[in-house]
């Protein structure tokens, strides 16, 4: 029997990666057009969403497109069926093909779109560049009979409570009494209705991270004995992991920066780039951002980066970054298309790991409305 994902769930399951949290406030993310109640036979990962997209998920019969870049990102004063974004949007809704838009969030999250570049690159011991998020950590306080304690805190430790660096399975727990009196209608695991209670039991607490809390609460109450389950989530001060925008790391060796300008050409696959600095400075730490990386010029000096890789610098900023003594390459945002088989790894993983027979293809148009000229 063939066994097709829902577009809600395989959207779900992407989410645990690149959460819509960590995107720019204002950024159009998430389902542009169509909708996700339906089977997914087929799923596309694009850059950009043209008309050749468009087109191209129509001939193979693709039923959700998942791109970078989204489709609507200011305000469409109308939708016309042969001109335009229009022209675009009417193609996906004829041919029942949602478009769902996965931007910062993607190029924040972890091994996301600047990991996935800075893995192409070559970079070790990669940093965050600029943080712009940490996620919110929770007290997680339990009470539970001595008799199920262990098997408690195996359960919220498996699902990811108490993960302290490189630590797991971290619980603090401390011995009382609990009292309860059943009223009708209860089934008390202990005790009978009508009369109070009182039994050994454990304070248990441990710390959650924000997108584990609701799978650990669940996991907690189903493992837990008693009919209600007495819990409290406290929100706590401790900062949390952090999420942001660029990368930072090393290279193996210096090298010249003409030469290293030539590297990266050949590492990220380009025709041609544009270069800002000195070509006999000496480069060994790497600043990099797919999408436009002028407002990390500063960020990018004052981390030591010799030189800043981005898809898109001004003409201004460039001055600018001469002016502080950072390199610049500006390799033109195409080179976000690495994020095509990035998230074609994910999904198919997702797929497999849940036993479904969903096709993950990339998109073979090319959307760089960009071309050298010799």
């Amino acid at each position: 029997m063939v066994n097709w994902i829902s577009g809600e769930h395989l959207i779900q399951r992407f989410e645990e990666w690149a959460p819509k949290k960590l995107a720019y406030e204002k950024d159009k993310i998430g389902l542009l057009v169509g909708t996700l109640h339906k089977e997914v036979k087929r799923v596309m990962v694009t850059l950009d969403v043209l008309e050749n997209v468009a087109d191209e998920a129509a001939d193979k019969q693709v039923d959700l497109i998942i791109a970078h870049h989204p489709l609507i990102f200011h305000p469409l004063k109308n939708v016309r069926s042969d001109q335009g974004q229009g022209k675009i949007v009417t193609k996906c809704i004829k041919h029942d093909i949602a478009v769902y838009a996965a931007h910062t969030n993607l190029d924040i999250a972890d091994g996301g779109v600047n990991d996935m570049l800075a893995a192409q690159l070559g970079l070790k011991h990669t940093q965050i560049l600029q943080p712009t998020y940490h996620e919110p950590l929770y007290q997680l306080v339990v009470y539970v009979p001595q008799s199920h304690a262990e098997n408690l805190r195996h359960v919220i430790g498996d699902a990811g409570a108490g993960s302290i660096g490189n630590y797991s399975h971290c619980s603090f727990a401390a011995s009382g009494t609990g009292s309860f009196l059943p009223r009708s209608g209860a089934h008390p695991y202990l005790g009978s209705v009508g009369k109070v209670e009182q039994t050994d039991e454990q304070r248990m607490e441990a710390i959650v991270p924000d997108h584990l809390l609701r799978k650990v609460v669940a996991r907690m109450v189903k493992a837990h004995p008693y009919e209600e389950p007495v819990y409290q989530v406290i929100p706590i001060q401790n900062e949390g992991k952090a999420y942001g925008l660029g990368r930072i790391g090393k290279l193996a060796e210096a090298m010249p920066f003409e030469r290293y300008c030539r590297s990266v050409k050949e590492k990220l696959g380009i025709d041609g780039l544009r270069a800002v600095g000195a070509a006999d400075a000496m480069i060994r730490t790497v600043a990099v951002s797919g999408g436009d990386g002028n407002r990390l010029i500063p960020y990018a000096k004052y981390r030591g980066a010799d030189v800043l890789i981005s898809g898109d610098i001004y003409y201004h900023t460039a001055h600018d970054a001469l002016l502080c003594g950072l390199h610049v390459i500006d390799a033109g945002h195409y080179i976000e298309r690495v994020m095509k088989n990035g998230v074609r790894q994910y999904l198919s993983r997702v797929i497999e790991e849940e036993h479904f027979d969903t096709e993950v293809l990339i998109s073979e148009s090319v959307t760089n409305p960009f071309r050298f000229i010799v």
